[in-house]
């Protein structure tokens, strides 16, 4: 499941985890540009225009990698039976007394709802918590953003409260709600209680589905 390698590549099914490549630029761009209307709302951006902005994707490509080899970030892409569908940033990764690391994703918009994002989210999670011995993975959302909400509810994330004008979000300081979860939560491992809280749901709808036939049977006969 892991290699040694700054970022490791990762996955569960169909859907992966790998380092950001250069030449990922063409599938990045396509992807990226398919759904801008999607996306750009949630883009983070720079108070001081584009003066401390990668202006190129290979530009941020050597960038996140540079951070990884310090050992500060993991810069996956989200592959779906090896296609690049997205991304998942932790960043911000301390050790000492701290243990923590923050996190950011985002999927191509025909992708969402299918539980791809969660299980991203969820292996990433797993490694900070299992490999690199982190306590702390938090994830800061703008309220609105109720696509990106719904993964780290799905998830078990905690609600932790608002944290007023926190980043720089689509050319102004936008409000976030900061998600966290902790190791001491997660003992058997987050993508392990993730598959099996969306196992006991399907069984759920299957068997009240099921009950509602019959019911319907009943009715007609």
């Amino acid at each position: 499941m892991i290699n040694p390698s700054p970022t490791p590549t990762l996955s569960s099914g169909p859907i992966g985890l790998r380092s950001i490549r250069l030449r990922d630029g063409n599938a990045w761009r396509t992807v990226r540009n398919r759904n801008r209307d999607w996306l750009t709302p949630w883009d983070a951006t720079s108070p001081m225009g584009n003066v401390d902005v990668p202006p190129t994707f290979a530009a941020m490509a050597r960038s996140l990698r540079a951070e990884a080899r310090a050992g500060r970030t993991l810069p996956w892409v989200i592959t779906y039976q090896d296609r690049l569908i997205g991304q998942l940033t932790v960043g911000g990764i301390a050790y000492g007394s701290l243990r923590s690391a923050h996190a950011g994703y985002w999927v191509d918009k025909q992708f969402a709802g299918h539980g791809i994002a969660p299980t991203a989210v969820a292996l990433g999670t797993d490694y900070c918590f299992f490999t690199l011995g982190l306590h702390r993975v938090e994830i800061n959302l703008r309220p609105e953003n109720s696509a990106s909400r719904r993964v780290v509810e799905k998830l078990g994330f905690r609600y932790e409260g608002i944290r007023e004008r926190y980043l720089h979000i689509d050319g102004d300081w936008r409000d976030h709600q900061t998600f966290a979860i902790t190791a001491e939560e997660v003992p058997g491992g987050l993508l392990r209680r993730y598959l099996a809280a969306a196992d006991a749901s399907r069984t759920a709808d299957f068997e009240s589905h099921s009950m509602s036939q019959a019911s319907n049977l009943a009715d007609n006969s």
